[in-house]
């Protein structure tokens, strides 16, 4: 947490809080004090309300799971007993494999720095997963190119990034240089919550460092790229919520090295819109635009005016989404969620 956290009043509108989060208090809740969650571990759990940061105390059999960090919560002011958590404005979660639950990543933010550097890290396709998510939670995603300095010519990967999703914001900067937290004030202004989300070694944890002003044991500690092949190693293990000189708040998130799509269908739409446009123009409502006559798609794809790769991209990640998201059944109001259906 940045030294702001330490006041000894933050006005609740300067750690995020809006009338959407204000019209869900009733009545008797009005002497509780909302608090935003800072940090989530197996057993415990950090907040910041107006007094500072605290530590939540959890009610009996109540655990961390269902919390992520940015959410907002109410709780006795003076014992900080945890009451209930609010109903959230955004939530970027994902699915890992193996995995039950979704794994929720961060509530309530308002701009998801998606960060990747200038050399064998940019990858289109991780990119376009990031988007996905990104979109789902109604969150808005900006690509942050890391390592311009380090390179010829940036202009290419600058290209290649904003091709990949209509009106998509991107920026590069040096991750080291004070100048990167002037390119990313826009999106860090007071009451702002921005995450940042990326490989391992791409830079986050100096960017954070950079925008939080943070310095010696309180910065966060960072890794850099290997040059054999390119990939980074874990340096941030936990998420965390931080205080930006600007006047917003920054969530930090470890590196993922996988990223598996789930009940994301919206954002692929947003994502892929020159695909979701010219599907009503096939001959078939199921069109799988892959080998039906009167394919409007494939008809773009001849006339070059869609990339063929870019159709195969979205044919897998719709598959795989397809074949991750859980399936409702039953009567309307007794619905259970039961396996992906098999294809």
């Amino acid at each position: 947490m940045s030294e702001r956290a330490h006041d000894l009043h933050i006005p609740l509108p300067a750690l995020g809080w809006t009338e959407f989060f204000a019209a869900q208090l009733e009545p008797e809740e009005l002497a509780l004090a909302p608090m935003r969650i800072a940090t989530v571990h197996r057993a415990r759990m950090t907040a910041i309300g107006e007094a500072g940061p605290v530590r939540l105390t959890l009610p009996p059999r109540l655990g961390t799971a269902g919390f992520a960090v940015g959410d907002w919560v109410l709780a006795e002011p003076d014992t900080h007993l945890l009451i209930r958590r609010l109903d959230r404005k955004a939530l970027l979660q994902r699915r890992t494999e193996g995995a039950r639950a979704a794994q929720l990543i961060a509530a309530n933010v308002d701009t998801l720095f998606i960060v990747t550097s200038c050399n064998d890290d940019f990858n289109p396709a991780r990119l376009e997963r990031y988007l996905a998510l990104c979109n789902e939670a109604g969150t808005r995603p900006v690509i942050v190119l890391t390592k311009a300095d380090q390179v010829e010519d940036a202009a290419p990967y600058h290209a290649q990034a904003a091709a990949l999703q209509r009106g998509l914001e991107v920026v590069a900067v040096n991750a080291r240089s004070p100048e990167a937290a002037a390119v990313l004030a826009p999106w860090c202004g007071p009451g702002q919550t921005v995450a940042l989300v990326g490989s391992s070694g791409v830079g986050k944890s100096t960017l954070l460092n950079n925008l939080a002003d943070k310095t010696g044991e309180e910065a966060q500690e960072t890794g850099e790229i290997r040059e054999d092949d390119a990939k980074g190693r874990h340096t941030t293990t936990a998420r965390s919520l931080h205080g930006i000189k600007g006047g917003g708040w920054v969530i930090d998130t470890p590196g993922m090295r996988t990223l598996h799509v789930s009940d994301v269908a919206a954002g692929l739409e947003t994502l892929f819109a020159e695909i979701t446009e010219l599907a009503p123009g096939c001959r078939f409502r199921d069109c799988t635009h892959a080998h039906e006559p009167g394919c409007a798609v494939q008809a773009a794809v001849a006339a070059g005016r869609l990339d063929p790769a870019r159709l195969d991209r979205w044919r897998k990640l719709v598959e795989e989404n397809r074949g991750n998201t859980p399936v409702e059944s039953g009567p309307r109001g007794n619905r259970t969620v039961g396996p992906p259906k098999k294809w």
